[in-house]
């Protein structure tokens, strides 16, 4: 593992001014400073935490999932995944993934069995479930971007829209609650279960909806003019947003900073450890974490 201190040049520099900053309000450990875990994937993405704390996330290209566990153990975890992306874990410890192989999402238990939770929407395939938040019923809202791969046959959509759904529990049927999207990504609930963010990255705005007692979503309002890949709250109801490093907004939307980050682009991100104090960041080919005052939030 290696700190921002000895990258060196703007980079350092950045770093330590925008961490002193967000120490300054509380947010990030005295003296903590952005420590690589590894730089031996391909592009890293959806990290989730289970109950205990340790983190799983995927090598979507590579078509594997790894662990970060409690101890600061780097592990795979499972290889040939449905060239997952997004993970949530469920109440009972099941991990919920969006495996955009075959445009579906997957339910993978403790034994690493895999089985199909939803391989449809009404008949036509999805474009390629991205991200995903589960609500405290156990529905799933999911993202459904397009992003062609090159281990696709097709060539283009079977629908026209890159749409939010919502999946309740026991359901086959996903429900569509937002067809106003150019191309959303990253999503994440309140853990009230009143609201829902949702990115629109192609449009680079993130918007903020309320939640319905059906799943249903409505007043819709621009949060913050930011796209996002990915994103995660704390304890404070601050937001988190991934692309060029990762910035945080307050519950109002306003800026508060930003936390540089030495790789090209920063997939996603949540917190972890036994006191889920762990910022854990998926950014490329690399891995980071960073200790932070704040907690995350399920």
């Amino acid at each position: 593992m290696k700190k921002t201190s000895i990258i060196g040049g703007v980079l350092v520099w950045c770093a330590q001014v925008a961490v002193a900053q967000l120490e300054g309000l509380n947010l990030i450990k005295q003296g903590a400073e952005l420590v690589q875990v590894s730089k031996q994937f391909t592009f890293t993405e959806g990290p989730a935490v289970d109950k205990k704390g340790n983190i799983f996330f995927t090598d979507q290209p590579n078509d594997k999932i790894w662990k970060y566990d409690t101890h600061g153990k780097l592990s795979l975890f499972m290889d040939k995944t449905g060239r997952s992306n997004g993970l949530y874990f469920d109440k009972k410890g099941n991990l919920i993934a969006c495996a955009d192989e075959k445009n579906e999402i997957w339910v993978i238990n403790n034994g690493k069995k895999t089985s199909v939770l939803l391989d449809n929407i009404k008949g036509l395939k999805a474009n390629g479930p991205n991200d995903l938040w589960i609500d405290a019923k156990g529905g799933i809202y999911f993202t459904d971007p397009y992003y062609q791969r090159d281990y696709w046959e097709r060539k283009k959509t079977e629908i026209t829209a890159q749409n939010v759904y919502y999946l309740p529990k026991g359901s086959k049927e996903a429900m569509l609650v937002d067809d106003n999207l150019k191309q959303p990504n990253g999503i994440v609930g309140t853990p009230d279960g009143q609201y829902l963010f949702v990115a629109d990255i192609r449009d680079n705005k993130t918007y903020k909806y309320q939640i319905n007692q059906d799943g249903t979503l409505t007043n819709r309002q621009l949060f913050v003019q930011q796209g996002s890949d990915g994103m995660v709250l704390d304890n404070q109801g601050n937001l988190y947003l991934t692309g060029k490093g990762v910035t945080i907004y307050n519950s109002q939307g306003t800026k508060l900073g930003n936390i540089p980050v030495p790789s090209n682009w920063v997939g996603n991100i949540c917190f972890g450890g036994k006191d889920r104090k762990t910022l854990f960041i998926t950014a490329s080919e690399s891995v980071y974490t960073l200790q932070m005052q704040v907690r995350g939030v399920e």
